[in-house]
């Protein structure tokens, strides 16, 4: 629940702090507070003590994370300048039921009925909410 009154709060901050301000440069400052975040907290609960620890694999994935992850926000950010943020953010809430399709194609993930039908009404809000 934490994660999605943050995630809602993001839309709203990021769409009265992006006025007038170029997407990209949004996006970098963006980028830079939550490096600071990030790391500040991985220093405080240890966790870059196993650093040493992270396979070729897990470096290569998290490192193709960071890329999917600023490519969303740098479409993210643009679209929020265009668009009013009541169909920007459901749209980008997609990804929820991208993420049960893509589970179940790339990681063999069961996709049961009630995760299907859960996507289905995702796409299916989203569309009513953008439309």
């Amino acid at each position: 629940m934490l994660s999605a009154f943050f995630a809602a709060l993001t839309a709203i901050f990021a769409k009265v702090g992006i006025k007038g301000v170029d997407s990209d440069l949004a996006t970098a400052i963006r980028t830079v507070v939550i490096i600071v975040i990030a790391w500040s907290i991985a220093f405080i609960r240890g966790g870059v003590a196993t650093i040493g620890s992270l396979s070729r694999q897990n470096l290569i994935f998290l490192c193709l994370s960071g890329v999917a992850t600023g490519l969303s926000w740098i479409f993210y950010f643009k679209a929020l300048q265009l668009g009013k943020v009541s169909q920007v953010a459901p749209v980008d809430k997609l990804s929820v039921a991208l993420a049960i399709i893509l589970s179940a194609l790339f990681l063999g993930e069961a996709l049961t009925w009630k995760n299907a039908i859960g996507a289905l009404f995702i796409i299916g809000g989203t569309l009513i909410l953008i439309l």
